[in-house]
């Protein structure tokens, strides 16, 4: 914006568009740090880890039927297929426990990150804005006693001419 500001004829100073400062001080606010979206795959990465646990428990539980089938056919050996089913159902649901709060917590913490680390970056941008525009506040006053100075100049001379 300063290399395209229109220069002002004393003081080497530029003007420079309120408007055009205060949308690029809004945009600066609005834009959204990479970690906000992180933060959504991550979600997105624990939805697919929940779908994964879900198939290896059905699929786990699946085998443990089949499993259960084959034993029942074997007299001798029914008590030890059944022991052996609960053990793979009681395994696969631990399993499964494990991985939702894995990835929940996974989210969590990502999630918080994430959000402190916009917070920081707005900060900053706050920072950035009202530093730019207390400079451009102090040129603004610059210019503004050199008007003064210019006007007083001027109403002196014509005090001063007869006529």
């Amino acid at each position: 914006m300063a290399g395209e500001a229109r220069r002002l004829p004393v003081g080497g100073g530029v003007v420079i568009s309120r408007q055009r400062l205060l949308d690029v001080i809004d945009r600066m606010r609005v834009a959204v740090p990479r970690e906000v979206y992180d933060s959504r795959e991550v979600i997105q990465h624990r939805d697919e880890v929940l779908r994964l646990a879900e198939e290896q428990a059905a699929q786990l539980l699946e085998e443990a039927r089949a499993e259960l089938d084959r034993k029942l056919q074997e007299t001798e050996v029914v008590k030890a297929a059944e022991e052996r089913a609960r053990e793979v159902l009681t395994q696969a649901k631990a399993r499964a426990q494990e991985l939702v709060k894995s990835a929940d917590e996974q989210a969590r913490g990502r999630l918080d990150d994430a959000q402190e680390s916009s917070l920081a970056q707005m900060r900053e941008a706050d920072v950035y804005a009202l530093q730019t525009l207390k400079r451009l506040e102090q040129e603004l006053d610059g210019f503004l006693l050199t008007v003064r100075r210019g006007i007083d100049t001027l109403e002196h001379r014509a005090a001063e001419r007869p006529g």
